[in-house]
């Protein structure tokens, strides 16, 4: 709970730290990695440093936290913490390591705003600071507790069984345990970090949804090549995948994680609506692979936009796992449609002759932008919000929207 003290000068303050937080994330990353450049090492990933998202995301995590503590200053703002505790223990962040941001973080407070931190309002806002910490912290460690391993040991190494092409700048890889152990247990929508040596000797890591059901001994990730644009670097990673990761190499994974998922008991009857855009579909494929495992009779609607057919990942793993679950249709946009989906629609998501299930849980993935939109259509729609959960690639710019 934060105190009523607190509050008050959190409050009056608020308006310019939140005005400022781009200029104190920025500064409080570029110290922080100049005085402990190993946590670039496999702890944070340089494309979203370069392009600002992940000081973006810093920021709006700290502006929703402080505002949602302001509104109910003895609740917290639980779909959040949540989020940000699974990207967390995906990267295998430590408790130690938030008394380090806290240093980086505070000084560059301090700096930015100058004499307007008084001991007081300093004191206030580290009140802040503990509260969400200390959140994330326990959350954190049911989380390692949950997926059977120590905090921060997420890792093992996976060998690739099979590469498959799906479209010019899409690969799947399907991967099995190298240690002979058995696969951990995975929920159908959730993700794994894949871990890799860069060329100048620096780890980085990329998060990436299980494309395939969760059960059994193998996991599949499908893989988008990055290409950089308007001055941002092509993804290290996804660059690395595409070029020299083939049947045979071992990767280093993540234990799965991920807020968004499908748990479905085989009696399950409530509808469920996969809303997609791009390598968005890739959850959703997990999710639909989920159902058809359980011979689920849940009505469940896919929809699915792309630019083409054939740039449309797993449309054809989508049309088998449809055809097998006798509840389930599928509906596609595209942009520049073709004779091989003649019954698509053509252009943009739009939901207007749309019939959404009553009752139904919408799942929804793709660029920010189209979520905006498709979030936007659902809500006209009459779908509370409550029952839209969306999964972001990459830093989570919407998170001040978490709560709404």
């Amino acid at each position: 709970m934060l105190s009523a003290e607190s509050a008050a000068l959190v409050r009056a303050t608020l308006p310019a730290v939140a005005g400022a937080l781009d200029e104190i994330t920025t500064r409080f990353y570029a110290t922080m990695f100049h005085d402990r450049p190993e946590l670039l090492d496999g702890m944070f990933n340089r494309g979203n440093q370069a392009s600002g998202a992940q000081r973006r995301a810093l920021a709006g995590s700290i502006a929703g936290f402080a505002g949602a503590l302001l509104e109910n200053p003895s609740a917290r703002p639980d779909a959040l913490l949540s989020r940000i505790a699974h990207k967390h223990a995906a990267v295998g962040v430590t408790d130690d390591q938030y008394t380090i941001v806290h240093k980086y973080l505070f000084g560059a407070i301090a700096e930015v705003l100058g004499d307007a931190v008084t001991p007081e309002v300093a004191a206030a806002w580290d009140e802040v600071y503990w509260l969400m910490a200390g959140a994330l912290i326990s959350r954190e460690a049911l989380l390692y507790q949950d997926a059977g391993v120590q905090p921060g040991g997420i890792w093992r190494p996976w060998t690739v069984v099979e590469r498959r092409t799906e479209t010019p700048d899409v690969v799947s890889f399907v991967l099995r345990p190298a240690d002979g152990e058995p696969a951990p247990r995975a929920r159908a929508g959730q993700y794994v970090s894949v871990r890799l040596p860069m060329a100048d000797g620096v780890h980085q890591l990329r998060q990436y949804s299980l494309s395939s059901a969760p059960g059994g001994e193998l996991r599949r990730i499908t893989v988008k090549r990055v290409t950089g644009d308007a001055g941002t670097p092509d993804g290290e990673v996804s660059t690395l995948l595409h070029e020299k990761v083939g049947e045979g190499d071992e990767l280093l994974l993540s234990a799965p994680f991920g807020d968004v998922f499908l748990d479905d008991p085989v009696d399950a009857t409530s509808p469920v609506v996969l809303v997609s855009a791009g390598i968005g579909c890739t959850p959703m494929t997990g999710i639909l692979a989920h159902l058809a495992a359980l011979r689920s009779i849940r009505p469940v609607l896919v929809l699915h936009a792309d630019r083409s057919p054939g740039d449309h990942a797993l449309r054809a793993d989508t049309r088998a796992l449809v055809a097998r679950l006798p509840g389930a249709h599928a509906v596609f946009w595209y942009e520049d449609p073709g004779p091989d989906e003649p019954d698509a629609r053509t252009g943009l998501m739009d939901l207007t002759d749309t019939e959404l299930p009553d009752g139904a849980t919408v799942f929804l993935c793709g660029p920010l932008p189209f979520m905006r939109e498709v979030r936007g259509q659902l809500l006209s729609a009459g779908v509370p919000a409550r029952r839209i959960r969306y999964e972001v690639f990459g830093p989570d710019l919407w998170l001040p929207d978490t709560t709404a």
